[in-house]
């Protein structure tokens, strides 16, 4: 078992129904799964855009807030992470809001998983920053050995 610090596109995939959805569900099974309070307005982001577009009926946007509530998601309080996070971004071009995550993975030293593509091909050609980074994909084969 491993611990990983995961995305708001990670977890929205725990409630809802999306490519990847089974992967993330496997990584329910890690050690940790740790997220940077952060994740908390991203998800509930996430979620009212689901019903304005009208992806997601209003019961199920509010049944799925209150199963990610109840997720056993160990948050973490972000405001630590200001300094590392404006480095990160400004390392890497990138918004500093996923670079929290990033700073949150070095603190705890393990694992960043995303559903993020582009944020995990930016890291791989990153050379001054070293942040492990794993599509959902590779975090659920790790978690399933």
């Amino acid at each position: 078992m491993s611990r990983f610090v995961v995305d708001a596109s990670v977890a929205i995939k725990w409630v809802v129904a999306e490519p990847g959805s089974g992967d993330a569900s496997l990584l329910r099974r890690a050690q940790a799964l740790i997220a940077p309070d952060l994740i908390v307005a991203e998800l509930a982001n996430i979620l009212w855009k689901k019903v304005t577009r009208g992806e997601l009926p209003v019961d199920q946007a509010l049944l799925a807030a209150d199963l990610l509530e109840r997720s056993g998601l160990d948050l973490r309080g972000m405001g630590r992470l200001l300094a590392s996070a404006t480095r990160l971004a400004i390392a890497l071009g990138h918004p500093a809001y996923d670079c929290v995550y990033l700073a949150l993975a070095m603190e705890e030293g393990c694992p960043f998983v995303t559903a993020d593509e582009k944020l995990i091909r930016r890291l791989a050609s990153a050379t001054t920053v070293t942040v492990s980074a794993l599509s959902i994909r590779e975090a659920a084969l790790l978690v399933g050995r």
